[in-house]
């Protein structure tokens, strides 16, 4: 990733996910976050970080380090920020899009051009879901259930993927899968072919796209064994 990140200069665009990425789920080391800032530095490519799932990886701060360096180290940054996931405001799309200039008057262009942009695709955006978000961030209270319900959501995430490794070593004694634990939020990427995927959709009733993605808050407990057993029964050649 690096090696090709190198070839990256003036006038490119560099699209990086903040955390949890999706869909492979392998997140960039905070070692290769200052690596990526050094060469943007370096080169005066621009990065731009979309950061969907805050707090579903490690937490709400540590998902930030990475981005958080960067920020702080760069001249020109892009940043998205989504509240569908870890405010559960899907429908509402709430978000941000935040740019950080080399100065004031050419982060008033940015801003500039960012109303321009939505002049012309939605004009006036529904104020609810941000209306929500203002509210709970508000106040202290709400702001605390909040963030523990949503710690509770990343520790069963966490507590998924052990589980599955667990009952995959146990039934099968295979490490083969030990890397889901690595991985971090919703998605992993199982590194399966679309035909095997098809299978654990037509054998096994276990559901996930051609590319080899499944969704690891989609699991329950209980089923973890049966998925286990699907999971290395199709991997076998």
């Amino acid at each position: 990733m690096l090696t090709d990140l190198s070839q990256a200069g003036q006038g490119d665009v560099v699209l990086l996910h903040g955390c949890c990425h999706n869909p492979t789920g392998a997140d960039i080391s905070l070692d290769d976050w200052k690596a990526i800032t050094e060469l943007s530095v370096k080169n005066g490519f621009v990065p731009f970080v979309d950061v969907a799932y805050q707090g579903f990886g490690d937490g709400l701060d540590q998902d930030a380090l990475g981005l958080r360096h960067m920020a702080e180290n760069v001249e020109e940054m892009l940043l998205t920020t989504s509240c569908s996931k870890n405010f559960g405001l899907y429908r509402e799309r709430t978000g941000a899009a935040i740019v950080i200039g080399k100065n004031s008057a050419e982060a008033n262009n940015a801003k500039g051009k960012l109303l321009t942009l939505a002049r012309a695709t939605y004009t006036m955006p529904p104020d609810h879901g941000a209306a929500l978000v203002k509210t709970i961030l508000a106040d202290e209270y709400l702001t605390n259930m909040w963030t523990t319900e949503l710690s509770e959501m990343q520790q069963r995430l966490v507590s998924l993927r052990d589980g599955l490794c667990k009952a995959l070593k146990n039934s099968h004694s295979t490490d083969e899968f030990d890397f889901i634990m690595s991985h971090k939020g919703m998605f992993t990427v199982l590194g399966f072919t679309a035909e095997q995927m098809q299978r654990l959709r037509n054998d096994f009733g276990i559901y996930g796209v051609d590319d080899g993605r499944i969704n690891i808050a989609g699991l329950s407990e209980s089923q973890l064994p049966y998925v286990a057993d699907a999971l290395a029964a199709v991997s076998q050649k």
